[in-house]
């Protein structure tokens, strides 16, 4: 299984607090953690960390905190992995991959994972932190789909109160 590491899935969440507040909004570590309920120390060193990788922009002074350094709607879920993770690469033998392993020359699979790193990335690049950060419709549980899902349909859901 791909997994996105603990850290990068803070990262997330404190993006996309950042990212409903107003525009051009600063915003403490302090505050980040307190409304994301994730540790202090954590928030701290992501937000310096996202700083470095361009994602944030840090404002000194009284009135200081960090920032989007550009508008959430140009930041991709991309921009957000590469950052924090480095590239898509599902094998060490992905070209330019770094690494390899001892099969790489005789394997019949060299280069074939390229496409699926291509995709991954491509994926990721069409959802903007505007998109992340919206807000979900609830979840029925009743019929296991999304709420909104039942509003598309006519008729579907009035039996429980949806209109």
């Amino acid at each position: 299984m791909v997994r996105l590491s603990r850290m990068t899935d803070y990262g997330v969440v404190i993006l996309c607090q950042m990212a409903r507040g107003p525009l051009g909004a600063v915003f403490t570590a302090s505050h980040l953690a307190e409304v994301t309920h994730l540790p202090l120390p954590s928030v701290s060193k992501m937000l310096k960390l996202l700083t470095q990788k361009g994602i944030l922009r840090a404002q000194r002074g009284a009135s200081g905190g960090y920032g989007l350094a550009r508008p959430a709607a140009s930041i991709s879920a991309r921009d957000i992995v590469f950052a924090l993770e480095g590239p898509v690469e599902l094998t060490d033998c992905v070209e330019g991959g770094e690494g390899g392993c001892e099969h790489e020359r005789s394997c019949p699979l060299r280069g074939h994972w390229d496409p699926v790193n291509r995709a991954i990335e491509q994926a990721l690049s069409q959802v903007s932190l505007v998109e992340m950060a919206a807000p979900r419709p609830p979840f029925d549980f009743i019929r296991g789909i999304d709420a909104a899902e039942n509003l598309a349909v006519p008729g579907v859901g009035m039996e429980f109160g949806h209109e």
